[in-house]
């Protein structure tokens, strides 16, 4: 059974998504990174860059135990081991490329569009703007693109679908908005709502919910979010 080290978050979302679509069997492990459960020496023999998702599948590559880490790297690695989600082998640039558009660009500047308007102290107008519009820019590439399709990659649901909705999931936090975040973009909220209401979604949207994880913004949470911004501990 796979152990998913799992905090309810966009990137383990996807995962989430993915297991529950593929009907895996995998277990859940908590990683409460507001306590900074990620940064404990047990985790990072499996991720060294102390981040979730991780998982580690106990029948890898010639079935040995295999640790992989990073949402678009899981995700490859259970599509290919599943043989689901990839297209078609003519398919295969398109889904790398839409993987690396969401992976370098929309999650990162979906990511520091929420840490500037959330977590960072005093004025941040300027950075606010750097990343909330280069979000909105992610979005309209996205939006353009499936202005006349279904799907992100060929004709059929991929991995590049669920990694993508596993941000505009959290559109309306990024926009920081209790509007309709996505109603300037119609055909995204579109593909959106379709991801959204396949039944793998819900299950997704359950994982982990049996388990407390810390909410509160204080110094220990702040400290193990963003360790860099602190001076190394001696």
């Amino acid at each position: 059974m796979i152990r998913f080290y799992f905090h309810p978050t966009p990137n383990p979302a996807k995962v989430a998504l993915f297991l529950e679509e593929s009907g895996l069997p995998y277990t859940v492990v908590p990683v409460d990174t507001r306590k900074g459960e990620q940064h404990d020496p047990a985790f990072r023999a499996i991720n060294p860059n102390s981040k979730v998702p991780a998982i580690v599948d106990p029948d890898g590559p010639d079935g040995k135990p295999a640790r992989v880490f990073d949402s678009t790297a899981i995700l490859l690695y259970l599509a290919e081991k599943t043989g689901r989600f990839l297209g078609t082998p003519a398919d295969r640039p398109d889904l790398l490329s839409w993987l690396m558009f969401i992976a370098t660009g929309l999650g990162p500047y979906s990511g520091q569009a929420v840490h500037f308007q959330y977590f960072a102290p005093g004025d941040q107008a300027y950075a606010i703007n750097r990343y909330r519009r280069e979000a909105e820019r992610h979005y309209q590439v996205l939006n353009d693109h499936l202005k006349d399709r279904a799907y992100l990659v060929g004709t059929h649901y991929t991995i590049a679908d669920m990694s993508a909705w596993g941000w505009i999931d959290r559109a309306a936090r990024v926009m920081n908005t209790t509007d309709d975040p996505l109603a300037p973009w119609p055909h995204l909220k579109r593909f959106f709502q379709t991801i959204d209401a396949r039944p793998a979604v819900a299950h997704a949207r359950a994982v982990g919910q049996d388990h407390v994880f810390k909410t509160a913004t204080d110094e220990q949470s702040l400290r193990a979010l963003f360790p860099s911004n602190y001076p190394p501990t001696p």
